[in-house]
């Protein structure tokens, strides 16, 4: 029989009282933060791009798991392929071992196959995705069955404007193509003479901005390959038909934009990188851009200091009329629904807006914009409506000349 002295039988003991500090520090800490899911009910959900950070915020998270016990999973899906491909995760690489092994062999599965791990809901982020993957799937066009969807809608929204700076506006108010509200929000409010300067190869220096070179222009990502791009684009084509599409004036407005898209020249893919490119390279580089109304407050909250640097030489305009892009979330089960209902709480939409620029609710909702330190409408009354998927097939068709 092994002998302890008195120093080693209580060195035994602080240790085990240790280890059982550490495991109740442990337990409580896990309780406290969340992070026991075994009572949560997980909930996968298709998501298209635009709202990582949102989706992923910590605090929205926390929510979603104390107040509603939900853990929400999201897969990133392009919007097109949301339509083309069955909607399960292992098309994406996710879920069943057995049944991504039979798709890369080659086998065909839809949504009803056995062992498919399923869907919740599908949140795209362009409405025109929304309303079309409600429809029968179109099988001379190769689309996949789709679920029902139960309920869903209009769930973060943010509009189409133009960023700017301070001399580049100005000029445009001498021309009468921007105007300025009372409270010093500034709205484009002769588009089409806009257009028609840009049409026209009307230089920067034709207009009292001397040291920029070469023609008026907007930058914008491709509207052929990005779907901000195609947004922007599709509310040109409102605006020049009068804001209302039909095949009559469609054949005759589809030229002027192929020529406004050859003149536009270079062409960023996605939003982020532009916006980037327009921080970074000041006036001189992009005088004018196309971008989300989003993309200034997340930077504001995201780079505080690089905000301060260019607040005060920053101008937002929002075109007269405007257009939604509108992240929608279609429920697929019950699950989904909770989800769903669960994106209506005030914390969780006070978040969206305050921290990363998303207005939410049908109308995009009334909102506190003097927190953000630039001239930001609390309403947005002036827009068009979105375009159905056939207009803009149509139009990015005509685009890419075919």
């Amino acid at each position: 029989m092994i002998q302890m002295n008195k120093k080693q039988i209580i060195g035994i003991v602080i240790f085990l009282v240790l280890i059982g500090v550490i495991i109740g520090i442990k337990t409580f800490s896990g309780k406290s933060s969340g992070e026991d899911y075994s009572d949560l009910t997980t909930i996968y959900v298709a998501t298209g791009g635009g709202k990582e950070d949102f989706l992923a915020d910590p605090d929205v998270n926390k929510i979603l798991r104390e107040k509603y016990k939900i853990n929400a999973v999201y897969d990133t899906w392009s919007n097109g392929k949301t339509i083309l491909w069955p909607l399960i995760r292992e098309k994406v690489g996710l879920g069943n071992d057995s049944v991504i092994s039979r798709i890369s062999n080659g086998e065909n599965l839809t949504i009803n196959s056995p062992d498919v791990s399923k869907y919740d809901a599908l949140f795209t982020s362009d409405q025109r995705f929304y309303d079309y993957y409600k429809n029968y799937p179109n099988k001379e066009l190769g689309e996949s069955d789709r679920y029902t969807v139960l309920s869903g809608g209009l769930t973060l929204n943010t509009p189409i404007v133009i960023y700017s700076w301070k001399e580049v506006v100005d000029a445009l108010q001498n021309e009468g193509i921007v105007t300025v509200n009372d409270d010093g929000v500034y709205f484009i409010s002769d588009m089409n003479k806009l257009m028609n300067y840009i049409l026209s190869g009307k230089k920067w220096s034709e207009i009292g901005l001397k040291d920029l070179y070469g023609s008026i222009n907007i930058g914008s990502t491709d509207p052929v390959t990005s779907s901000p791009g195609a947004t922007y684009y599709g509310l040109l084509l409102s605006i020049l038909s009068g804001g209302e599409v039909t095949s009559e004036n469609i054949a005759n407005n589809l030229p002027k934009l192929r020529d406004f898209y050859i003149k536009s020249g270079y062409m960023n893919n996605t939003p982020a990188d532009l916006f980037e490119r327009y921080l970074k390279t000041g006036m001189g580089g992009n005088p004018m851009i196309v971008d989300y109304e989003k993309s200034i407050i997340d930077f504001a909250n995201s780079n505080p200091n690089g905000f301060e640097q260019v607040k005060d030489s920053i101008r937002i305009l929002y075109p007269a009329p405007t257009i939604w892009n509108s992240h929608c979330f279609a429920a697929f089960t019950e699950n989904g629904k909770l989800l769903l209902e669960a994106y209506n709480d005030e914390e969780i939409q006070k978040i969206a807006w305050e921290k990363y620029g998303f207005r939410t609710g049908i109308t995009g909702g009334s909102y506190d914009v003097t927190k953000i330190g630039l001239a930001v409408p609390k309403v947005i009354s002036s827009t068009v409506s979105s375009l159905k998927m056939d207009t803009y097939n149509k139009l990015i068709e005509f685009l890419k000349g075919n």
